[in-house]
C-alpha cells in the first residue's frame, strides 16, 4: 500500500470521538482531523482555558467542525469519575476514545489520589476512564480504544513491589515514563484478549509517534537550552501532524485489526508514515498484564470486562 496520510481518513459524519490531550501535539493534530471528516470531537483538556483555546484554533481552520471541550485532569480520578458521568449522560455512543494524553520524564511526584505521577497519569487515569466509558464503547458498531505508548516503552521494567516507587530511591525520570508506556501497551493486549472473550464488536489498538516536535519534553531542559538544541536535532524529528498519523490511522482505517500496534516506517520508527510495528517482549508478558489489569482495577476501584 502506498504511504498512510490524512486523505485515508473516511468520512466520520455520526461519529464520535474523544481526545485526550487534544490541546497540543499529536492530540491536537489527531482532534483536528477527525473534525475535519464531520465526526463531532470531543476535545478532553486539563482546563476549560485550554479547551476554549483549542476549540477556536481548529475552528479557525474549520469553521463547521463539531467540537465540545470538556475538562479532564488524568492525575485525578474524581476529576476522571465527572468526566465520565457528564459524557455518558449526554451521548448514546462512543465510536473513538484516542487515550493520547500524557506527561513525560518529570521529577517524581504523586497524583491526588497518591499514584505515582507518570503511572498515573498516563496509565491509571486512562484505565479508569476507559472503563468509565466501556458501556458506551460496547453499544457502539465497531468501536475502538487507542492507547498512545512510546519507543520508551522499552526502558520500562515493571517492579509489581515498588510499582508507585514507594521507595522513592528507585525512581528515575525514564524508568517511571518507561513503566507507563509499558503499561500502556500490556493494557491495550490484555484488553483486546478479554474483548475476543467477550466476541465484542469492540477493539482495542495501540499507537506511538516516533519522535515528534510536541511540547512534552519541554520541562527536560531550560527553555533558551530546548531553543537551541532544536535545530540541531530537527534531522531526527518529524512534525506533529505527521506523529500523529499512526494514532489517527490506529483510529480510523477499515483494515486495523484489535492488538495492533502502530508507529513510524523509518529508521528505528523515529519518524515516517503509520504502519504496523512491533512492540517489545516485556509488552507481550501475558502474566504481567493480567497482572497489571487486576492491580489497576483495585488502585481505580474501576472493574470491566474481567468480572
Amino acid at each position: 500500500m502506498s504511504k498512510w496520510t490524512v486523505n485515508e481518513i473516511p468520512n466520520l459524519s455520526g461519529k464520535i470521538t474523544i481526545v485526550t490531550g487534544a490541546n497540543s501535539g499529536i492530540g491536537f493534530e489527531a482532534a483536528k482531523e477527525f473534525a475535519r471528516k464531520g465526526a463531532e470531537t470531543i476535545l478532553a483538556c486539563r482546563s476549560v482555558e485550554k479547551g476554549s483555546d483549542t476549540e477556536q484554533r481548529i475552528r479557525a481552520e474549520i469553521p463547521d467542525a463539531k467540537l465540545k471541550s470538556m475538562v479532564l485532569d488524568l492525575s485525578s480520578l474524581k476529576s476522571v469519575r465527572a468526566f465520565a458521568d457528564e459524557f455518558n449522560t449526554a451521548h448514546s455512543r462512543l465510536d473513538v476514545l484516542l487515550n493520547n494524553a500524557g506527561i513525560m520524564m518529570v521529577p517524581y511526584g504523586k497524583t491526588e489520589d497518591g499514584f505515582e505521577r507518570q503511572f498515573g497519569t498516563n496509565h491509571l487515569g486512562h484505565f479508569a476512564l476507559t472503563g468509565m466509558l466501556i458501556d458506551l464503547l460496547l453499544k457502539t458498531p465497531n468501536s475502538r480504544v487507542v492507547n498512545v505508548s512510546s519507543g520508551g516503552h522499552r526502558f520500562g521494567n515493571l517492579d509489581f513491589d515498588n510499582l508507585m516507587f514507594e521507595d522513592s530511591t528507585a525512581y528515575t525520570p525514564m524508568l517511571a515514563y518507561g513503566n507507563s508506556k509499558l503499561a500502556n501497551l500490556l493494557f491495550t493486549y490484555e484488553m483486546q484478549r478479554l474483548l475476543d472473550a467477550k466476541k465484542a464488536n469492540t477493539i482495542a489498538v495501540a499507537a506511538h509517534p516516533g519522535i515528534s516536535t510536541t511540547n512534552l519534553a519541554n520541562h527536560l531542559a531550560h527553555p533558551l537550552i530546548m531553543k537551541l538544541a532544536m535545530p540541531l536535532f530537527g534531522w531526527m524529528m518529524q512534525s506533529a501532524a505527521m506523529g500523529a498519523l499512526p494514532s489517527i490511522r490506529a483510529a480510523v482505517d477499515a483494515e486495523v485489526s484489535g492488538g495492533q500496534y502502530f508507529g513510524p516506517d523509518g529508521r528505528k520508527e523515529q519518524k515516517g508514515y503509520p504502519i504496523v510495528v512491533q512492540s517489545n517482549e516485556a509488552s507481550q508478558n501475558k502474566e504481567d498484564a493480567r497482572r497489571l489489569w487486576q492491580v489497576s482495577e483495585e488502585l481505580t476501584g474501576v472493574s470491566f470486562l474481567s468480572a
